[in-house]
């Protein structure tokens, strides 16, 4: 009878080992997954050490192999989260950055009007033009890159990338093409987004001031308004494209054309821009792939923001110990973030407690992500909010496996009075406070002190795209709740 009953049970057993092993032919991988995922070496290097059991044994793991027998990158990604899942507590390794992606194209439309000219004089740093030629080389040396001037219309540059590269005068070698006198951003806008095609990112190099044709007596609330709806207007007809737009520094020599006054020389530093425009899930690979390190990061951008970003998960942990934690709580292992157990401080009463977050794939700068204001925080005991990013020197033995892959630590701070409580933290999803400080409304004079860091009109250029193509009211909520 009881070997009867064991027989059974044996089997059921092998039966769900074998499931664990993704059928009991994968045994070899799976062991090396764990291993990796176990001891945190989730590089390339591990990734393609991974690659290579599979496509070293074709017989043995044909169903993570395409028809033509490549590596199937989204099978492999789908195996190792299986794998993952499994772990306690549950592992996530994102490899999409490290294959299975085709390079990215990249297309430059440089804007070659009367008010970009004094940008890249000879006796200037030439800030434009390096940040223009930096963006072409962290594109792979494989991708495909195609460089058009823009003013009146869109032109082709006719000249090799490399001859681009070199050009220490750029304005001066594509003298006459198109009509510099204005630019037509309704044009230049709607082109880009109809030629765009998939795995392509397009950016325009340009001072983003508007400027059409024919504004003789047209005042420049009219103007204001104008511009706002046309960027409205053009960017609503193309979904799913995300933009990100980037400001940056340069020096200035030479003319300045106001939209309502007599041009003036101007020698000093003034703002451009990079607006990057592709599909959303372009825009996602470009964040996370390490081949374009450097071109949503690069150290020269002064303010960033990525518009068209709906609420995203953002992934989180507890930190159990930390310097600012104050009164007592237990992590409560589960669906969702719990701390049971809350005890608030002997002497204030206060329960403090922090967590770290990964608030990188948001495209934020930290001028936006370290400051509370731009945050909605509820709570019945009134807990209030303070970011800090995370450096090397935050990070010890104790702490690592908590730190690691996190940008930022969040704490919260309240009152522990009610027995039960659910704190919600949400990054509000509104026009950063850098676009207004940016903007200007006069541009007749370099006297303002705050002409060379302002743009004319870029909050009403901006805030349209920002009408257009805003996702959700936040870009991410965390909730935590609160048990004594």
């Amino acid at each position: 009878m009881i070997k009867m009953r064991r027989l059974p049970l044996l089997v059921m057993c092998c039966v769900l080992l074998a499931g664990l092993t993704a059928c009991g032919g994968h045994g070899q991988l799976e062991k090396a997954v764990r291993s990796v995922l176990v001891s945190g070496d989730t590089t390339r290097a591990a990734f393609d050490s991974l690659c290579s059991i599979v496509t070293d044994n074709p017989g043995k793991y044909g169903d993570l192999l395409t028809p033509e027998g490549k590596l199937d990158y989204k099978k492999m990604a789908d195996f190792i989260e299986q794998i993952g899942s499994q772990l306690r507590p549950p592992m996530h390794w994102d490899t999409r950055p490290y294959g299975g992606v085709e390079d990215l194209s990249l297309t430059i439309y440089f804007e070659r009007s009367g008010s970009m000219v004094p940008y890249d004089q000879r006796g200037g740093s030439g800030q434009l033009k390096k940040a223009v030629n930096d963006l072409i080389n962290h594109f792979p040396a494989g991708s495909k890159v195609a460089i058009n001037i823009v003013n009146d219309g869109i032109y082709p540059y006719n000249h090799t990338v490399d001859e681009f590269l070199k050009d220490r005068d750029i304005y001066q070698s594509t003298a006459g093409i198109g009509d510099a006198s204005y630019t037509d951003f309704q044009l230049i806008f709607n082109k880009i987004l109809e030629a765009q095609k998939p795995g392509n990112v397009s950016v325009l190099v340009s001072d983003l001031i508007y400027s059409p044709q024919d504004t003789h007596g047209v005042s420049i609330d009219k103007i204001f308004n104008e511009e706002n709806s046309l960027a409205t207007r053009v960017f609503a007809r193309y979904k799913g494209k995300s933009v990100v737009v980037q400001q940056l520094m340069g020096d200035y020599s030479g003319k300045y054309y106001p939209y309502n006054g007599v041009p003036f020389q101007y020698n000093g530093k003034r703002p451009f821009y990079l607006v990057i425009i592709a599909d959303s899930d372009v825009m996602d690979q470009l964040a996370q792939d390490k081949r374009y390190d450097g071109v949503l990061n690069a150290t020269e951008v002064r303010n960033s923001y990525r518009f068209n970003q709906g609420t995203s998960e953002v992934e989180c942990r507890v930190l159990p110990e930390w310097k600012d934690n104050a009164g007592r709580f237990r992590v409560k292992h589960g669906d969702g973030i719990v701390l049971a157990k809350c005890d608030g401080d002997r002497q204030t009463g206060k329960l403090c407690f922090s967590l770290a977050a990964n608030l990188g794939s948001l495209l934020k700068d930290d001028a936006l992500l370290t400051n509370p204001s731009n945050y909605e925080v509820k709570s019945i005991d009134g807990y209030t909010l303070t970011i800090q990013p995370i450096d090397q020197s935050m990070v010890t033995a104790n702490n690592k496996e908590y730190l690691e892959g996190m940008t930022h630590v969040l704490t919260l701070v309240g009152d522990l009075k009610s027995p039960r409580d659910e704190v919600r933290i949400a990054l509000r999803n509104e026009l950063p406070e850098w676009v207004i400080q940016s903007s200007s409304d006069n541009d007749t004079s370099s006297a303002a002190s705050s002409f060379p860091t302002t743009t004319l009109g870029l909050q009403q250029l901006l805030g349209g795209m920002f009408d257009a193509m805003k996702g959700g009211n936040s870009f991410f909520e965390i909730t935590i709740q609160l048990q004594r």
